[in-house]
């Protein structure tokens, strides 16, 4: 399925061009892994972490709103990065054959997103979607092959469950 300028929307030109043709959300991915010493997962309290998470999803909503101004458009860019998120679940869960990691390369990015006078830097930053993965690196976690995969798909239904009875119990 193809969504460069689908129905006409102009905002939708060379959509197809970050991950591909029948690649919506970037499933078909590749990684490489980038050699890192010593660098280990440090806990934080959930709150903080929580916090910094939100913050996240509130410059999506800022960046998808303050950027596309075509309703539809903004629809079908946040489903594209809501799906694309998805799939560091099955990351998590050890579940889609790719490490659970982030990349650096597109991360060094985050800086960028501002200009010095608090407005989006519309700078082409020159990656692709393809690019995504070709800098992982992979934190040591926790993550004990005998025992992980079941404690991990507990907490991963007890999640979904919480989403799913709230939303459904009104």
């Amino acid at each position: 399925i193809s969504f460069n300028k689908w129905q006409g929307h102009e905002s939708l030109d060379n959509f197809d061009n970050f991950y591909g043709v029948d690649n919506f959300s970037g499933f078909h991915r590749s990684q490489i892994l980038v050699e890192i010493q010593d660098l280990v997962c440090h806990s934080q309290s959930v709150e903080i972490i929580q916090q910094r998470l939100a913050v996240l999803v509130q410059m999506a909503h800022r960046i998808i709103t303050e950027t596309i101004c075509e309703v539809e458009s903004q629809v079908i860019v946040f489903e594209q990065y809501y799906q694309s998120l998805g799939h560091f679940r099955g990351d998590l869960r050890r579940r889609s054959g790719h490490h659970a990691g982030y990349d650096r390369g597109i991360v060094s990015h985050f800086k960028n997103i501002y200009n010095p006078d608090g407005s989006f830097c519309t700078d082409d930053w020159n990656f692709t979607g393809h690019d995504i993965g070709s800098q992982t690196v992979v934190i040591k976690d926790n993550w004990v092959e005998l025992s992980s995969h079941s404690s991990v798909d507990s907490a991963y239904y007890a999640a979904r469950n919480a989403y799913y009875a709230r939303r459904f119990s009104r």
